[in-house]
């Protein structure tokens, strides 16, 4: 069974479509078919102006028909699209998604913080780890930041803050933010032990394979310390010819392990696994169980 979701975020929209189907145990493999991710950057226009540029909008709805063609394609029958926190802040949002509805059939919901940290617990991260420990969970985005603690196999908090590396960018985030990021998170961890982080999002991913880390060995804080450092010693323009970045991400990468460093020392953390899954995927997996039921 094929599976879609699209994921529209503050700075990119991205499209995976997933196999699904039960292995030797019973349970079910979500096997990555493809993913397309497309740099929209709506966070530029909304937080700085509050609204969704006439520009931006167009390539929104191009982007959309594009994907309802690869959607054709691979014969997907089912689909679950959500957009996330520049949507969310747009003013002109609803007339937009109303737009790409007629145009493309298909459906935008936007998702609440909340909604879109639960959705990133439904990629059951959770249950590939060790039963006994506790976890944080970070998903850093350009419009915000979710976190979800988990310890001793259950759920402890989830929270979304708008912290994210756009806002960041154009300076959108107050002290007040940061202490109220601070202080929630030091609360939250009071008596779970030791924390280890599990962390999402396609910065984190590309610190890890400029690492060369072995897939399942974590970073440490100091690793994303020293990237931080060393990428914040160059310009855009450098980091994209050194480090063979695109320009959308040589220029949030370092607002980003900003955000990851403070959490992690916030939270006593050390090291961060990188397991490559993100929004897209819990939606999948949420889009799974509703049909099953």
């Amino acid at each position: 069974m094929k599976l879609a979701a699209i994921d529209i975020g503050s700075n990119a929209a991205r499209l995976l479509i997933s196999e699904a189907s039960p292995n030797s145990q019973g349970r079910m493999d979500f096997t990555k078919v493809n993913l397309v991710r497309v740099p929209l950057r709506l966070g530029l226009d909304v937080f700085s102006q509050g609204a969704i540029s006439e520009k931006r909008a167009t390539h929104l709805l191009n982007t959309i028909k594009a994907y309802k063609l690869l959607l054709e394609v691979y014969e997907v029958k089912y689909l679950k699209a959500c957009a996330t926190s520049a949507m969310r802040d747009a003013a002109n949002a609803t007339e937009i998604l109303q737009d790409v509805r007629q145009q493309t059939g298909i459906d935008i919901k936007v998702i609440s913080g909340q909604e879109e940290a639960s959705f990133l617990y439904e990629s059951h991260i959770a249950e590939n780890l060790d039963k006994n420990r506790s976890y944080m969970y970070i998903d850093v985005g350009g419009g915000s930041t979710e976190v979800t603690i988990f310890s001793n196999n259950s759920l402890r908090h989830k929270e979304s803050f708008n912290i994210g590396t756009i806002r960041l960018m154009q300076h959108q985030v107050g002290d007040e933010q940061w202490q109220y990021m601070k202080d929630t998170i030091k609360s939250r961890i009071k008596g779970l032990g030791t924390i280890t982080a599990i962390g999402s999002g396609g910065n984190i991913n590309k610190v890890f394979s400029l690492s060369k880390r072995k897939e399942g060995k974590p970073l440490t804080l100091d690793v994303l310390k020293d990237y931080y450092k060393e990428f914040n010693g160059f310009t855009v323009e450098e980091r994209i010819h050194l480090y063979n970045l695109r320009e959308d991400r040589a220029d949030v990468i370092v607002p980003a392990l900003q955000i990851y460093i403070n959490i992690m020392r916030w939270a006593d953390a050390t090291e961060i696994f990188v397991p490559k899954i993100g929004l897209a995927d819990g939606l999948v997996q949420s889009l799974y169980a509703e049909i099953s039921k």
